[in-house]
């Protein structure tokens, strides 16, 4: 399967030079999102994964269903004040300025086996925080999986002691 093909290239979105990946149209598609799906999970069927891991928003719509393939629970993580109960937080610098995302406390127990999905690796910061997250809850990371991963921004320069496994290079 050509998974590139079902990927629509949005130029100038969301501002001017950006030639946005929406995999809206992979998504809507159903034998070709269980094929993707499938070709995500597949290299750890074998690792023991106990928890995926999945950054709003898209991690949850790919690593949801990587976590059911795998027979494994989903964990979300959150922008602050989205999760109900006690969370960790972890601030990471942007292009221009700081974000966060949360965690729930009780999420992960020390010694999970933990693989972190989402759709994008970019520049690596989303993934960046969400493994000091799980780590700083003991969880093990076992792998990083994306969907896509846009390589001349060099995300995986700063996660070179993760496997990483992205179906798509752009």
């Amino acid at each position: 399967m050509n998974f590139k093909e079902k990927i629509r290239v949005v130029l100038d979105f969301p501002e001017k030079g950006i030639r946005f990946k929406d995999i809206t149209t992979l998504l809507k598609e159903g034998e070709v999102f269980h094929q993707a799906i499938d070709a995500l999970a597949e290299p750890f069927k074998d690792q023991g994964v106990e928890l995926v891991v999945g950054p709003e928003a898209r991690g949850f719509v790919v690593g949801a269903p990587v976590a059911y393939a795998l027979k494994a629970g989903f964990v979300p993580v959150r922008k602050p004040g989205k999760l109900p109960a006690e969370t960790l937080k972890h601030e990471y610098d942007l292009e221009y300025g700081k974000d966060s995302l949360e965690i729930h406390k009780d999420a992960i127990t020390p010694g999970q086996r933990v693989l972190i999905v989402d759709d994008l690796l970019a520049t690596g910061g989303t993934v960046q925080a969400t493994v000091a997250m799980v780590e700083a809850l003991g969880g093990v990371v076992v792998g990083l999986v994306f969907l896509i991963e846009l390589s001349y921004l060099e995300g995986r320069k700063n996660l070179a002691n993760y496997n990483i496994m992205s179906l798509l290079k752009y």
